[in-house]
């Protein structure tokens, strides 16, 4: 999935019944080539588990105080946030129990109703605060991935406020 600042889901993928890792449904995904084509001029940000990229940035793994550690502090919640609400708003998205290619038609109606709610600021449902995921780092980070992740930091971190206030995408 991918989400907003304001947390409605922009995109989601959910036609990979089973278990199957994150990072290799978004490098499979139509989303990806478009990226990969220049077609988008946004910045996604990531977990571990994706390789950084010009385009999608993810978190330092051993991050330097200051800069890094606030930018890994504030970027990555977003979704984990998204994922929250889209649980709280729909309970049977913590344990569905049907065929898998059920659950993908749920999970996608689920998001739907959910920026529907969100659009009509419907009341968010209080949910408690997930631990960070405990993934290991992709090693296939793109010289110039690293470069862009730089910039960022450089540009938009070195306060401990946004000068300027980053959409948050997924």
């Amino acid at each position: 999935m991918v989400c907003d600042s304001m947390f409605h889901i922009t995109n989601v993928e959910a036609t990979w019944p089973g278990f199957v890792h994150d990072s290799r449904i978004f490098r499979e995904s139509l989303l990806c080539t478009l990226f990969e084509r220049g077609a988008y001029d946004w910045i996604l940000f990531g977990d571990r588990g994706y390789a950084c990229r010009q385009y999608f940035m993810t978190p330092f793994p051993d991050p330097n105080p200051g800069p890094q550690t606030r930018y890994n502090a504030r970027t990555r919640p977003r979704i984990e946030m998204t994922f929250d609400q889209l649980k709280g708003r729909f309970q049977c998205l913590k344990g569905l129990r049907v065929a898998p290619d059920r659950a993908c038609d749920i999970i996608v109606a689920c998001a739907i109703f959910h920026n529907i709610a969100t659009i009509r600021k419907e009341r968010t449902p209080v949910v408690e605060v997930q631990p960070d995921d405990d993934l290991q780092a992709v090693h296939l980070d793109q010289p110039s991935g690293r470069a862009a992740l730089d910039r960022i930091v450089e540009h938009h971190f070195m306060n401990s406020f946004f000068t300027h206030k980053p959409s948050l995408n997924e």
